[in-house]
């Protein structure tokens, strides 16, 4: 596959986008980058079904960098709570390889296109009603966290998220703030790109439908250019996050995801 310059210039941009607002939300870029990727590969001939799939891997796979980019601006405030990313990231990493060698694999691109939909839209709705959580609430003990990594960790894998749309308000459910949860999600990001990762190339090796420099279902230049313009941007996103108020943050959160449910949706009907 021959990429052109209009191809290269639209990837740079998606993923400068991707990255300010992974900074800025927590939530990996996936979200952002999935509906663009899939428009993008669509257009290059990949088939629908298909384009789906790769762009869900190559999105997730972006996440390896842009995670790493937002978790040192978050960092250096001091905003990352440690304690629950290493209580977390057990039942992430488990979560994320039987998501991305099994689950992924079996399911029909239509069909993840329609649970990405309907997943993010609920995702939305709660965060736009900004239900309040009860004072006494807290974070479940080490069993639960790892039951609770597992679940967003295997459901990131479907949907080519970092997992902010499950951390971010699993934690303010429990009384993290709004500003921990979001770069705490930020650091979580990682060891579910990794795990999920892996299991897309494992996963996708045998496919039938072989499309030119992609490894299993990871396409090799989406990832590499959305990568190096969303590192560059991440911290940007990070720094304008420590800027805005709470009820700013969930707004931007809600309505983002509203736009991107909206669209899959779209795709899972064609």
């Amino acid at each position: 596959m021959m990429l052109d310059p209009y191809l290269v210039l639209g990837l740079l941009l998606l993923g400068s986008c991707t990255g300010f607002m992974a900074g800025l939300l927590g939530v990996g870029g996936g979200m952002l980058l999935v509906p663009f990727m899939t428009l993008l590969l669509a257009r290059q001939g990949v088939e629908g079904s298909l384009a789906v799939k790769m762009a869900i891997a190559t999105s997730m796979a972006t996440i390896l960098f842009t995670s790493l980019s937002s978790v040192r601006a978050h960092h250096r405030r001091g905003a990352i709570r440690w304690d629950l990313v290493t209580s977390l990231a057990p039942g992430i990493l488990l979560g994320g390889l039987v998501s991305g060698v099994g689950v992924f694999a079996m399911l029909k691109g239509t069909s993840l296109a329609l649970f990405f939909a309907l997943f993010v839209g609920f995702s939305a709705t709660q965060m736009l009603f900004n239900r309040q959580p009860k004072s006494s609430r807290q974070m479940p003990g080490l069993v639960g966290r790892w039951g609770a990594g597992a679940f967003i960790g295997t459901v990131s894998g479907l949907v080519g998220a970092g997992g902010g749309f499950l951390s971010v308000p699993f934690m303010t459910w429990c009384n993290v703030p709004m500003h921990r949860a979001v770069a705490t999600s930020a650091a979580l990001g990682f060891p579910i790109a990794l795990a999920n990762t892996v299991g897309y190339v494992i996963g996708g090796w045998q496919m039938e439908s072989h499309v030119a420099a992609s490894v299993g279902y990871l396409w090799l230049p989406g990832w590499l250019i959305v990568a190096c313009a969303s590192v560059v941007t991440a911290p940007w996103g990070a720094r304008m996050a420590h800027k805005l108020d709470v009820a700013q943050l969930k707004k931007i959160f809600a309505l983002m995801l509203y736009g991107l449910a909206g669209y899959m949706l779209s795709r899972a009907s064609l």
